[in-house]
């Protein structure tokens, strides 16, 4: 799913650690993960929050549980369709759907 939404530009790499981001979240530089790559992914599994990984001080990669990845790509991409209907302009404002169904 995530390699589709790629695909179409829905989503990229800023946009995906945009949703992500986490001033607290954990980072590992990658020689440590190596030895406790294991015991990363289940401790991101069991907290739900994602671990970064990093190499020279810069994030380059994240652990992340994949039902967290699938929600962030669903409101990535959702953030997308949302963007594209306002920038072609088809789309009502909320007080007239709400008066054309009679809820005012």
């Amino acid at each position: 799913m995530v390699a589709a939404l790629a695909l179409r530009g829905a989503i990229t790499a800023g946009a995906m650690a945009t949703l992500i981001y986490d001033p607290h979240m954990t980072e590992v530089a990658v020689t440590q993960a190596r030895d406790r790559l294991a015991e990363l992914i289940e401790e991101t599994r069991s907290s739900g929050e994602p671990t970064w990984l990093t190499h020279d001080g810069q994030r380059i990669a994240v652990i992340l549980d994949f039902d967290r990845l699938i929600d962030l790509a669903g409101d990535a991409m959702d953030r997308h369709e949302l963007e594209e209907v306002r920038t072609d302009g088809d789309y009502l404002p909320w007080y007239e759907v709400k008066a054309a169904l009679g809820l005012q």
